[in-house]
């Protein structure tokens, strides 16, 4: 057990500080949750040790028993040995101050759109009430409709995806937030099973990973659904095809948002006339654009748009 005593034993900070070091001397990646070691060697002593996950401060001079140490030790051992997101292993992830389960049916949660809507897409949104209907498109598990319904709070939001897995892991997370009555889950294949339906706010984090940086990426990177990442030679399959259909599937004065990683300047290629808007997130301006629906163009000039780029 934990003591509330300082310890000139094992403690958090000694657990935290050895555990960091192993997953930096066995090169182990991030970017589910964390970005580096410190971060990801927390996560998992604290999550061991039945700790709050969001607070290391109070607890770093915590004694930690020997069973206890053990327990989180061998946590960070399999970490490594397995190169499985700390995600995986320890079936949740975070974005902001929200839990959200997750296995290796569904990618781990990390879009930038989950700090947009912490404001509720402010100034782009200017008036949240008359958001009535929100399509979550590549919904995973369903972290971005379960923000956008506690975001937008007099909305319906219908959550989207190809892989049932997926929406089963999405299903247990609607259940969890207790929202079975505003959000909607529906096996589509992007827009495929949509037809007819439309809405005042698209969010989307489609995959987005080019064939080149698919054959390079980390191990970690490999144990995620491969459906959710791989978006064809440029990364930009899905996008365009979400470009290509949404403004049919947006009412008058509604908006696009897609999550795209690296590939501003490709899309730009692809589509110089559209009036991309890059709003900052954590990471900088350029890895999510907001679109008016009357920003995108008609048909006709979307297909030939979409045949210069391919």
């Amino acid at each position: 057990m934990a003591r509330t005593v300082p310890s000139k034993g094992v403690t958090v900070r000694s657990l935290v500080l050895g555990a960091a070091a192993r997953l930096e001397e066995a090169g182990v990646s991030f970017g589910h949750g964390t970005t580096n070691a410190i971060d990801e060697a927390a996560w998992l002593v604290l999550h061991s040790l039945g700790l709050p996950v969001s607070e290391l401060g109070p607890y770093l001079d915590l004694a930690v028993d020997d069973g206890r140490a053990k327990a989180a030790g061998a946590l960070v051992a399999k970490r490594i040995r397995t190169r499985k997101p700390a995600a995986y292993l320890l079936q949740e992830a975070w974005l902001g101050p929200h839990r959200f389960h997750v296995d290796e049916r569904v990618i781990v949660p990390r879009s930038f759109i989950a700090e947009l809507l912490r404001s509720r897409l402010a100034p782009w949104v200017a008036d949240p009430a008359r958001v009535r209907a929100v399509l979550d498109l590549c919904t995973g598990s369903g972290c971005l409709a379960i923000l956008a319904a506690l975001a937008f709070t007099k909305a319906g939001v219908d959550a989207a995806d190809l892989s049932a897995d997926a929406l089963a892991v999405a299903a247990r997370n609607v259940a969890d937030y207790r929202l079975g009555k505003r959000v909607r889950l529906v096996q589509s294949d992007l827009f495929g099973a949509l037809e007819g339906r439309t809405w005042d706010l698209i969010v989307s984090n489609p995959p987005y990973v080019k064939a080149a940086s698919m054959k390079r990426l980390p191990e970690e990177y490999r144990r995620e659904p491969e459906m959710a990442l791989a978006s064809g030679r440029d990364g930009l399959a899905h996008t365009r095809a979400i470009l290509a259909q949404a403004r049919g599937h947006l009412n008058p004065g509604g908006l696009l948002v897609v999550e795209i990683g690296h590939n501003r300047k490709a899309l730009e290629r692809a589509f110089p006339n559209l009036p991309f808007r890059w709003p900052t997130v954590s990471a900088g301006p350029g890895f999510v654009f907001v679109l008016a629906r009357e920003d995108l163009p008609p048909p006709a000039a979307r297909r030939a748009g979409a045949a210069r780029s391919a």
